[in-house]
């Protein structure tokens, strides 16, 4: 019932990820599955995949998508981009690098907290200041939340 509810909400894996990637647009998804989002962390628990972020407990159970672990999709996201991770300026690089292992540490959440850019390894990389420098840096967030879970 869970994954045919959510295969009608988004029929394809990559709706579902443009979906998982916007926070209203997931909440949205998620408030629409039966029990809302409960029945998915019910799942993630009955399943024993509390390493893996939401995205990859839903992506299996409706898309047939093997699960990544947070760290696995972590360090996927610093391999499969990292030339384009190296065209970036240091600072802004570093950062990124270090909202992956924020990722790999507490999941989608952890990137949309805004006190993220106050834990001492995303400051230290340069944080906020260091993503400013290539544009709006909600947009590099997004841009990063579409790689992580592309990878």
């Amino acid at each position: 019932m869970l994954a045919g509810k959510l295969v009608s909400l988004a029929p394809t894996l990559e709706e579902f990820r443009r979906c998982w990637i916007h926070p209203d647009l997931r909440q949205e998804l998620l408030a629409s599955l039966p029990d809302a989002a409960r029945s998915a962390e019910l799942v993630r628990a009955l399943a024993n995949m509390t390493e893996f972020d939401l995205y990859d407990v839903l992506a299996e159970l409706g898309y047939g998508m093997a699960p990544r672990t947070r760290r696995d999709r972590a360090a996927a996201f610093t391999y499969k981009h990292a030339l384009w991770l190296a065209s970036l300026p240091g600072g802004a690089a570093a950062t990124l690098r270090a909202l992956a292992e924020q990722f790999a540490a507490a999941g989608t959440e952890a990137l949309e907290n805004p006190n993220v850019f106050n834990t001492p390894a995303v400051r230290r990389a340069g944080g906020l200041a260091a993503l400013k420098a290539l544009g709006m840096p909600d947009q590099v967030i997004l841009d990063t939340k579409n790689r992580i879970f592309a990878a």
